[in-house]
């Protein structure tokens, strides 16, 4: 719930800020109208420049990968004994 309220926290102000500078003669209104688009671009930017950090700095398990290994061995044993072909090794 908590995030919830920082995330709504975070739009009113960011439409707070927007409709001032609507009304405010700061910055053209041309380019006042296209903030929201400007924010919307740049935060699937950001999005997809933290997928692909995450995927690089991605961590491996190698005692994960051994306990996954010998999990997949034990379920086609499994899956032998039931008579279910699970194909070549």
């Amino acid at each position: 719930m908590k995030h919830i309220l920082k995330i709504m926290a975070l739009l009113v102000a960011v439409a707070g800020i927007w409709i001032s500078l609507l009304e405010t003669s700061v910055v053209p209104r041309s380019y006042t109208w296209l903030l929201p688009v400007y924010l919307v671009v740049s935060l699937g930017c950001y999005g997809l420049l933290m997928v692909g950090v995450g995927l690089m700095l991605f961590p491996t398990c190698p005692q994960e990968a051994s306990l996954l290994q010998k999990d997949i061995i034990e379920a086609k044993e499994f899956l032998k004994s039931r008579g279910v072909d699970v194909g070549a090794e």
